[in-house]
């Protein structure tokens, strides 16, 4: 059943490996592009890195921001102020009493260019030379707050952490702040930086990281028979969330509506998703449920699909479980094939190409897809954008994590 409080969407920024801001990297996602690119730097020489590509940021903050304020922020901070800014105006800049607005920016892993500088720091040259706003800087809250502090939201500053569905769980707990009565405006969304040899090093670790070393920008290739690992990519998602009445009293453009937020867990283990998706089917059934929309009104669905051996068909199986066998209908887009997985941020980000899929009328493609799993039980949207019927729709956006985090966004049209 619906909740009598409207949520809607209107505001988007975003800084990414397609682009600077929101347009340009929906764009480019549009157009199929991959943000994929060998590093450039010494790290593969100098480290042993048995991955020499990421989906690195587009337009660097330096850019962006004045180097002062730079200094204060870890690279997660920095993309997230930039995306929050971008939302912000879209928005139309909302006068709202700050004791009704909130801010939820989240990230999986948090500061850690920060944490391993200062640790560089430290050996180096020892304790003298350690930054006072360190600790600031690494916290993983610190983009929410710092967001807090440039908006002045005093509602509340959240920081919500489940590794790869932080983003996506951030814009659940803006809606609930908002359905709740404690806010009437939020900022929310997802971060994260880890562009770094030490998480690259760990995540290849794990056996998780695409090996295409050869070809960076085909390395992502969710649903693929030959795919092998993802790509580990870095930006920011945010969206200004606000009740429907709010939005209506000032005139607000509306890009669409975030009708339910369903929350599970696998508790199952600690990287692998629970092979049957039973907790990927219940968070998912909790949105529907909530959003009071029927599975058979739902005609797109972005994946959380990273491109791993197991969990795409896992995934692809359970939203298959939700909608039905009378499913093929539904538009899948894989858009990590593009953006790279960005992590704490990649939920936050794919709500936005979710709600801009609504809002334009377009799925966007998946690409690097030459050889579709014959497993795959889903209508796959490849290489070009797809076009959405007329009228009320409605999508589903998946964000799983490390740990059995399971989070499903259930958007409808404006």
């Amino acid at each position: 059943m619906s909740h009598p409080i409207d949520v809607v969407v209107t505001g988007l920024g975003a800084t990414t490996p397609l682009g600077g801001d929101a347009p340009t990297t929906w764009a480019a996602a549009l157009a199929g592009e991959s943000g994929a690119r060998p590093f450039e730097n010494d790290w593969v020489e100098k480290y042993g890195l048995p991955v020499t590509f990421a989906a690195t940021i587009k337009v660097k903050p330096e850019e962006v921001l004045p180097r002062p304020e730079m200094k204060r922020m870890d690279p997660s901070a920095q993309y997230a102020i930039i995306a929050a800014r971008e939302a912000w105006a879209d928005a139309g800049s909302p006068e709202v009493d700050g004791e009704r607005l909130g801010a939820v920016v989240s990230s999986g892993i948090g500061g850690i260019w920060t944490t391993l500088d200062g640790w560089d720091t430290l050996r180096e040259k020892g304790a003298r030379r350690i930054l006072p706003m360190t600790v600031p800087m690494l916290m993983p809250n610190s983009p929410s707050a710092y967001v807090s502090l440039e908006f002045g939201a005093k509602a509340g500053a959240h920081a919500l952490v489940s590794a790869c569905a932080s983003g996506a769980e951030a814009i659940g707990y803006g809606v609930e702040m908002i359905r709740t009565g404690r806010a009437d405006v939020v900022i929310a969304g997802g971060t994260e930086a880890t562009i770094h040899p030490m998480p690259i090093a760990a995540f290849a670790a794990s056996r998780t990281l695409s090996l295409r070393n050869d070809d960076p920008t085909a390395a992502s290739r969710p649903y693929d028979t030959e795919r092998d690992g993802f790509v580990i990519g870095e930006g920011a998602g945010v969206v200004v969330l606000e009740s429907a009445a709010h939005a209506a009293a000032r005139g607000a453009r509306v890009y669409g509506r975030i009708a339910g937020v369903g929350l599970s867990a696998d508790g199952y283990h600690i990287t692998s998703p629970e092979p049957s998706g039973d907790g990927q089917i219940r968070a998912m059934n909790a949105a529907l449920a909530e959003s009071g929309v029927a599975a058979t009104d739902v005609v797109h669905v972005n994946a959380h699909a990273t491109s791993t051996v197991v969990g795409d068909l896992i995934e692809a199986r359970s939203v298959r479980g939700v909608l039905g066998e009378d499913s093929d209908h539904v538009a899948l887009s894989a858009t990590k094939s593009m953006t790279g997985h960005l992590l704490g941020g990649a939920g936050a980000l794919e709500t936005i190409f979710t709600v801009l899929a609504l809002h334009d009328r377009q799925a966007p493609p998946t690409i690097n897809v030459d050889s579709p799993d014959p497993e795959l039980v889903l209508d796959l949207v490849r290489d070009k954008p797809r076009a959405l019927p007329d009228g009320d729709i409605a999508a589903i956006n998946n964000s799983f994590g490390f740990g059995g985090h399971n989070v499903a966004l259930v958007v409808t049209s404006a």
